[in-house]
């Protein structure tokens, strides 16, 4: 079978094409894999946990009646050590679960700092 002259460069051309596409997208057009994506969507509904509880943490912190000692301990700890107080009052451990949540803590320490 004999193919016509032009249908090497046009397969070159579709080929060239095809990967500055991709390269384009990925790179500028803000294309990105099914890997990336979900580990997106996971960072981005854990974000959402931690704004959605952060009220509860607030508000267990209202309820403690040990809370003027904790909030005096949160006040004089470095800034790398206010997550660990927060953890070890038990106001960043969400309902069901068991162990504390870094992300929750940080957000309640956060808001808590701003309050006072």
């Amino acid at each position: 079978m004999q193919f016509p002259e032009w249908i090497k460069p046009a397969l070159m051309g579709v080929g060239a094409g095809a990967i500055a596409v991709s390269i384009i997208g990925f790179n500028w057009g803000g294309w990105v894999t099914g890997g990336a994506a979900a580990e997106m969507s996971s960072d981005n509904s854990a974000a959402a946990v931690v704004v959605a509880l952060t009220p509860y943490c607030i508000r267990k912190s209202l309820n403690d009646p040990g809370a003027p000692a904790i909030l005096a301990e949160l006040e004089d700890a470095s800034s790398y050590q206010r997550h660990t107080v927060v953890e070890d009052a038990g106001w960043a451990t969400p309902l069901g679960a068991e162990e504390p949540s870094r992300e929750l803590a940080d957000a309640c320490e956060s808001a808590l700092s701003n309050e006072t």
